[in-house]
């Protein structure tokens, strides 16, 4: 049948950026297709309610502090997991920031920098370190949560957007790479989340949401699990280097 497809059954899934958020939406999606979670977070005490919260559900979940710009703090997450679960199936490279919002005059050496190394040289960290342990079982899943910005500019987001725009081709190339191991990488492009969002921006966006959004309201948590999990399990096999949008139509106004 089609839904067993989906089925996560005895799977380990590490998501990034995993205690709240879209992160937090995705590992609960995982966990009711029957994924075990390694919640990875900059924050340990939000990852440690977030596991608890699924433990209390009956899900085998851990938690674990993770700066992904550091290099060796991706390695350690991933031998975390290795030593919990023996195995990872889906890395889902989820924590990110939004970087400065201003200017390119106006940006200083280390906010630039600094959205860089979140939101590009993180995904890159985690990515090496889960796809050796990946190549050796000979399968596994690398999904990048990228952004709308990976495709079009958008003014006062220039970091931003070129990290967004960098993790893009590190997809595609992690895709062309990975896949002779039966490891597949794609991406998903959010558009508009109402989540952390500035009150002004909002404010902004709410005035011209017909416009910009032609679905006319921001996007719910609960709208990008099922994507997720389609790209964590066997239904979307065939799908090799993809970035799909999930944005009401803000691509196409």
């Amino acid at each position: 049948m089609v839904l067993e497809s989906f089925d996560l059954k005895d799977k380990t899934a590490v998501v990034t950026g995993g205690a709240r958020g879209i992160g937090r939406a995705i590992a609960e999606g995982f966990a009711q297709a029957g994924a075990y979670l390694v919640i990875a977070d900059i924050d340990l005490d939000a990852a440690q309610k977030a596991r608890a919260e699924l433990e209390e559900r009956g899900v085998r979940a851990a938690a674990v502090r993770c700066d992904v710009r550091v290099a060796a703090e991706a390695d350690e997450l991933v031998r975390a997991a290795m030593e919990r679960f023996g195995r990872i199936d889906v890395l889902v490279n989820n924590a990110g920031i939004s970087g400065a919002a201003k200017p390119i005059v106006r940006l200083t050496d280390e906010e630039w920098a600094n959205t860089l190394a979140v939101n590009l040289s993180g995904p890159f960290f985690c990515s090496r370190a889960a796809a050796r342990e990946m190549i050796k079982q000979k399968s596994g899943r690398i999904i990048n949560i990228l952004s709308m910005a990976a495709h079009q500019a958008i003014i006062h987001s220039g970091d931003y957007c070129a990290s967004k725009g960098g993790g893009l081709m590190l997809t595609k190339v992690l895709a062309l790479e990975l896949i002779r191991h039966n490891i597949r990488v794609n991406a998903i492009c959010p558009g508009m989340f109402d989540t952390n969002m500035a009150p002004a921006l909002r404010e902004h966006i709410m005035k011209n949401i017909r416009q910009m959004i032609p679905i006319g309201r921001f996007a719910h948590l609960e709208e990008i699990k099922g994507l997720a999990l389609f790209l964590a399990s066997p239904a979307s096999d065939y799908l090799v280097g993809s970035a799909i949008p999930i944005d009401g139509g803000w691509s196409l106004s």
